[in-house]
């Protein structure tokens, strides 16, 4: 319980920096002020607005990275205050919501029992089971297409990142280092992975497991690439994407908060202090390492991989090899959402609301559009022609780019 705690103070630290850009407090010591954005800026493409929407309060102060989901052509969204809701993903129009009561009340924050569930991993969608993580330890299991009840499971620590839905298992990560694989149909614990040592000190944060071809790839705390058995959760091998050295417990923070990307054979991961790297996924032989530090999410579209490093400066590095290809620091310190890749561009959030578009071949600056005022911390999700944005008070966003 006590690595639980130590994690969540971690909102005091590198979480708090993107709560205190959406107030405006960054004339406080140590904090790099925003760049300023370009007052008299040309777009090069168009963004048109398609629909916005709203579930519950969002993220709220939580420092999780709350990411919508679309499944069979509808939006799934939870917040913080026990709200869940559909959306038809086309329209924007509200299918179904409800609302969760917990039976335990959120770790230390002070919230009593019989409180509306903390939601807090996104939710998964795999045909008509929708499955979703709390604050206070518990994954939830409904049905997809009116939210009614199916099971309860309850993990004891936080569940921060969406589950995977893969076959006949939910596969759930905690904040403790475990990795659950429960029954689809009844919640039934089938099997449990423990990290084991848990750093005492660390960002706040969990990649979503990644399931595919019969193995769970999760990115651990302590900066390692994890593979393992989705029908026993046996460890088959693991890699190291950061190296843990340093002075002090700052320095030598190196999680994997990333989801691991997996394309073809070859599976992408980056960690704070540490490597972009891509290891071939049967054998987790590594290909090629590029030195990178980043506590969000990667992308990879065409020839070129993409990530935002814990500066705001976006990057892109050829796939085959690694190297450099461009980067813009336009928009440093504006503490960026991992990117999402939408046809020639790169879309990423900043802590103040707004919506960048990048041009995927030399990084430009290309369309912004402002999607409220709140900070945007979890990754735009882009599903056909159409991204997702959803700021930290449940505001949801679905814009399109002109056709050229």
């Amino acid at each position: 319980m006590k690595v639980v705690v130590k994690k969540s103070i971690w909102l005091v630290a590198l979480g708090s920096l993107v709560l205190l850009a959406g107030c405006n407090s960054f004339k406080k010591k140590n904090l790099e002020p925003p760049t300023p954005l370009e007052k008299h800026f040309t777009p090069t493409v168009q963004v048109s607005k398609v629909w916005t929407a709203r579930v519950g309060d969002g993220a709220g102060i939580s420092g999780v990275r709350l990411r919508p989901t679309v499944a069979d052509g509808v939006l799934y969204a939870d917040s913080t205050d026990g709200k869940i809701a559909a959306f038809d993903a086309a329209s924007g129009k509200k299918l179904w919501e409800k609302t969760t009561r917990s039976s335990k009340g959120w770790f230390g924050l002070g919230h009593a029992k019989g409180v509306d569930a903390a939601y807090a991993g996104g939710p998964a969608v795999a045909g008509d089971l929708l499955a979703v993580g709390t604050l206070d330890g518990h994954v939830y299991a409904m049905g997809a297409k009116d939210g009614s009840p199916r099971w309860e499971a309850d993990l004891v620590s936080e569940v921060i990142a969406a589950p995977a839905i893969s076959g006949d298992l939910v596969i759930v990560r905690t904040q403790d280092g475990r990795v659950y694989g429960l029954d689809a149909a009844t919640g039934k614990r089938r099997w449990v992975y423990d990290q084991g040592n848990v750093p005492s000190l660390s960002l706040r944060g969990n990649g979503v497991p990644l399931a595919a071809n019969g193995v769970v790839f999760i990115g651990t705390d302590d900066g390692k690439l994890v593979a393992l058995r989705q029908d026993n959760g046996e460890k088959l091998w693991e890699q190291k994407l950061a190296n843990g050295e340093g002075r002090t417990d700052i320095e030598r923070l190196d999680d994997a908060d990333g989801a691991i990307l997996l394309d073809g054979s070859t599976l992408y991961g980056a960690a704070y202090h540490g490597n972009l790297s891509a290891i071939d996924g049967p054998s987790g032989r590594p290909l090629w390492s590029h030195p990178f530090s980043t506590y969000t999410a990667l992308a990879v579209g065409g020839n070129s991989v993409y990530g935002v490093d814990d500066q705001g400066v976006a990057w892109a590095f050829d796939r085959s090899g690694g190297a450099d290809m461009w980067k813009n620091d336009k928009l440093k310190y504006r503490w960026l959402t991992g990117p999402a890749v939408q046809g020639n561009y790169v879309v990423v959030g900043d802590a103040y609301g707004y919506v960048h578009w990048l041009q995927a071949g030399d990084g430009a600056l290309a369309a912004r559009v402002r999607l409220s005022k709140k900070a945007i911390q979890a990754q735009p999700l882009v599903v056909g022609d159409t991204v997702y944005v959803e700021d930290v008070k449940g505001h949801i966003g679905a814009y399109r780019l002109a056709a050229h």
